[in-house]
């Protein structure tokens, strides 16, 4: 990776080793191309409770004006969270990710947070509908899923 996505990443990465906000954690950073966060929700959503779920960015050469793909990894001791919104597969519906929901003042950092108080929100112990279809036949990678945002609510 070269060029201004180079450039800004280098600057997210320096702020993320020097300080991070509470429950995320960096995994790795190995390169430019991937890295690996840890979050935890914070509040008393017994949905969570006691869990760490692992996030997987990857950037482009257009990051940051195009979003990063980030995505939930199964792990042992990192299980996919249950949420109307999380296929089981670890793909994110939420509109921040997508083309039309991201803007490129958006940062790692800011993409975590929303994702926890995606999760601290949520009330409902459940995956989207149809969730075992859109896993057994999705072959697209998330950034080019046109998901239709139904229920804001969750």
């Amino acid at each position: 990776m070269a060029g201004l996505g180079a450039k800004r990443l280098t600057k997210e990465l320096s702020k993320i080793n020097n300080s991070i906000p509470p429950g995320i954690s960096l995994v790795s950073a190995d390169n430019l191309e991937e890295w690996y966060l840890d979050i935890q929700v914070l509040d008393q959503n017994p949905l969570y409770a006691g869990q760490t779920y692992r996030l997987k960015f990857k950037f482009n050469d257009k990051y940051p004006i195009e979003p990063p793909e980030v995505t939930f990894v199964k792990l042992e001791n990192r299980p996919i969270p249950m949420h109307p919104h999380i296929y089981s597969n670890g793909i994110i519906c939420l509109d921040l990710l997508g083309n039309q929901g991201w803007s490129p003042v958006q940062s790692v950092e800011s993409v975590c947070m929303s994702i926890q108080s995606m999760l601290t929100g949520n009330t409902k112990n459940e995956r989207p509908p149809g969730d075992e279809e859109f896993v057994r036949a999705n072959r697209l990678r998330p950034r080019d899923i046109d998901f239709y945002y139904h229920d804001n609510t969750v």
